[in-house]
């Protein structure tokens, strides 16, 4: 960062955002000079643009390492940026970059508990009756539910939304397990909402690390996936994952797509070793119209939405103008990416 007072930070955003939020990013400090250019690839921005840029703002453009001399900051408005970990600017340069990681909890972890009840109370089920104008004679015994009240919750990952949904299961009276990459670190030090999550890391019974997770989630009647996908996460709940289930088990995924095996999904759904599950995330995105996922039984298909929400921009603004204010007093930015971990 360029410590003269008087100089302009150039700032380009790279999605549209509304006035009203830009003129919130334009509040915190007068040094900084924002230009908003909506664009799908880096070619679409005038090379003068690039040049003076300071800080980017972005979603997937990203810009060639020689184009952006004066960069010193990339922050993404995604929390998963497993799709541009092959670029040329990450492997080469010393510039900054931030993940919205914490920012999009909120609708993540609502999406889970909803996927929750409705499997675990037969939605897809009640619906499939309802379109065939059916009143089921067994209709009591065909729609028990399992309830999630006073159940075992496996949560993969313990970040933000892992965090988020520990937090909002809590007046379940839910027993969670967690399980994460490094136990021996339960405080959360990313983008914090006030108020949600489980900053302390109180809310879990017991936390496991990624080798011993069959040991948590045999014990589970609810798994929710939530970790980011590097190498360590790719095809981490696959056969030998479902082969220790409870078969009454449901599994709701908001991952990425890799993380969760989906041909062993299917397996395990058609060989009844699993009750349900909810993907959201899939290995081959959009999924294709014939892939066998689509007539799974007992399994809802989401399209890569649990993050989408009303408040999307203005939660990714708020952790925008808190890391603006950290860049323009020369500390440590939150979300920092670290390429060794993938996140």
């Amino acid at each position: 960062m360029n410590d003269d007072p008087n100089q302009k930070i150039e700032i380009l955003i790279t999605f549209p955002l509304s006035e009203e939020l830009i003129n919130k990013i334009k509040e915190v400090s007068p040094q900084l000079k924002i230009t908003v250019l909506p664009a799908k690839s880096s070619q679409e921005i005038d090379e003068e643009v690039w040049k003076k840029t300071e800080i980017l703002i972005t979603e997937r453009v990203i810009p060639p390492l020689e184009k952006v001399p004066a960069l010193q900051w990339i922050q993404f408005n995604y929390a998963g940026i497993d799709f541009a970990l092959n670029e040329e600017i990450f492997q080469k340069s010393s510039i900054q970059v931030t993940t919205l990681s914490g920012a999009a909890a909120p609708q993540v972890a609502e999406f889970a508990l909803t996927m929750m009840l409705a499997m675990s109370h037969k939605l897809p089920s009640i619906l499939k009756f309802q379109m065939n104008h059916e009143w089921p004679p067994d209709r009591f015994s065909r729609f028990t539910p399992r309830e999630i009240r006073s159940s075992t919750v496996g949560l993969v990952g313990y970040g933000s939304i892992g965090r988020e949904i520990a937090r909002i299961l809590t007046p379940f009276g839910v027993k969670i397990l967690a399980c994460k990459k490094n136990v021996m670190h339960t405080q959360d030090d990313g983008y914090q909402i006030a108020g949600l999550g489980d900053p302390n890391g109180d809310l879990f019974s017991r936390l496991y690390p990624y080798q011993a997770i069959k040991s948590m989630i045999k014990e589970c009647d609810f798994v929710v996936v939530t970790v980011p996908r590097t190498n360590e996460t790719y095809h981490l709940i696959a056969e030998e994952e479902f082969a220790v289930l409870k078969p009454t088990a449901f599994l709701v995924d908001v991952s990425r797509g890799g993380i969760v095996k989906n041909s062993a999904v299917k397996a395990a759904l058609q060989e009844k070793k699993l009750a349900g599950a909810v993907l959201d995330v899939f290995e081959q995105e959009p999924l294709p119209k014939d892939h066998p996922l689509w007539d799974t039984p007992n399994l809802i298909i989401s399209p890569h939405i649990a993050g989408v929400s009303l408040h999307y921009n203005e939660r990714s603004v708020n952790l925008i103008i808190e890391n603006l204010k950290r860049y323009l007093n020369n500390t440590k930015l939150l979300n920092t990416f670290d390429p060794d971990v993938g996140y």
